[in-house]
């Protein structure tokens, strides 16, 4: 017994293990390109164009992506995804030193961009469900708040390393790293044997396969309302969340360190969510669990919109990530549990949408809003707003926070 359970944590680990590697990679180009656009142009409409191909490639094909985790092998899909975008990565790599033209060299990489997000929205769906293949029901909430920890940190130190490897090296030294941790990731990826997925029907066209997912998700009281929901944080979560550099920046001054400090301690409480749900496991309700998390995160998320102090602030900042976490970690364990293995991949696919959907709807309404009114307003509205989202879920849920 003991034998099995540790060889069921090898593989696990051992998966996680690749992913991040891989993901560290990418976190740093993400990141080096953005930065390289910004201080190359001083241009919104260039930084603009590159935030929405990041995000709108891999929500159009969100949806797809999710009926081929569930039709085809899943650890074939994210090496396949990985090794496009390698390729695409190494291309540019080769391509770069013969390109002259800064309109050129913008548009090469507004392309490579494109495929990076192509690769996540296919990688995501088929990364999440395949953690309920390795791991028994259980023992999931705390493996997904591991990997959540392991993921923030990696988050917390790609900033740092694209940083030093921009001032001490070039933007083509941060892609040569991308593509050697792709090939280790892929290749301790490809060292993982998968159990045997329940495979959908080939003969089904995709778009019917799409639309049975879909119908499916909402069919389902408890899965179609945790998307909704989902859907309603991310869009509620952007004033106080992705446009928290414009508030401190406008509120407590336009300095670097004060800068830095939201982003460690953000990505510190994100660390320390996920070692929470990691040992703690949440409570035997996913959805109480789910209902916490929002709930703390939409008393923060007013609380930055009206504090007048930095510290304060920024302590806050800490638990609101810390909730940030909670919910991530429950919604994905949720549909792990809940949804039928030979759905998941749809499902997923779905939420991946709703992430990459709503998150760019968000800036869009909530970017040109913060310049005709106070950002604080606007964040303390959106923390409002998720409290009446946690009672709208409360209530139909039949539970008491």
């Amino acid at each position: 017994m003991d034998q099995a359970q540790n060889h069921w944590k090898r593989k696990t680990i051992l998966f996680l293990i690749s992913q991040c590697i891989t993901l560290f990679g990418s976190m740093i180009v993400q990141m080096s390109i953005i930065w390289y656009v910004t201080l190359k142009t001083s241009s919104g409409g260039w930084v603009a164009a590159f935030t929405i191909c990041s995000y709108l490639p891999q929500f159009l094909i969100s949806f797809f992506a999710g009926v081929w985790a569930d039709r085809y092998s899943r650890k074939k899909l994210i090496i396949l995804a990985d090794g496009v975008i390698t390729v695409a990565t190494l291309v540019m790599f080769l391509v770069m030193p013969m390109i002259s033209l800064d309109s050129i060299l913008l548009s090469a990489l507004l392309a490579v961009s494109i495929i990076r997000s192509v690769g996540a929205g296919i990688q995501t769906p088929a990364v999440n469900a395949v953690i309920p293949q390795l791991v028994p029901e259980e023992y999931l909430m705390k493996y997904n708040g591991l990997n959540a920890t392991v993921q923030s940190v990696v988050q917390f130190a790609a900033p740092a390393v694209a940083g030093a490897v921009l001032s001490i090296g070039t933007f083509r030294a941060t892609l040569f790293i991308d593509i050697l941790t792709a090939l280790v990731g892929i290749g301790l990826l490809s060292c993982v044997l998968l159990p045997k997925q329940e495979a959908s029907n080939e003969n089904v066209s995709v778009f019917s396969e799409i639309k049975a997912g879909i119908r499916y998700s909402f069919s389902d009281k408890l899965i179609g309302k945790i998307l909704i929901v989902y859907g309603l944080y991310i869009l509620l979560c952007v004033p106080a969340g992705f446009m928290a550099a414009l508030l401190v920046s406008r509120v407590y001054g336009d300095v670097y360190w004060y800068l830095t400090a939201v982003e460690l301690v953000g990505f510190a409480g994100m660390a320390l969510g996920g070692v929470l749900m990691g040992v703690w496991g949440g409570f035997k309700s996913r959805i109480k669990t789910f209902a916490l998390g929002l709930f703390v995160l939409s008393l923060m998320t007013i609380g930055m919109g009206i504090s007048p102090y930095f510290i304060l602030y920024l302590v806050l900042m800490f638990v609101y990530s810390i909730a940030l976490t909670m919910i991530q970690t429950a919604t994905t364990t949720i549909i792990q549990e809940k949804a039928d293995s030979s759905m998941q991949g749809r499902v997923f696919g779905l939420m991946g949408a709703m992430y990459s959907g709503f998150l760019p709807v968000g800036m869009a309404i909530f970017g040109p809003l913060a310049d005709v009114m106070p950002l604080q307003w606007i964040i303390v509205g959106s923390g409002i707003a998720l409290v009446l989202v946690t009672v709208y879920l409360q209530v139909k849920s039949k539970l008491n926070l």
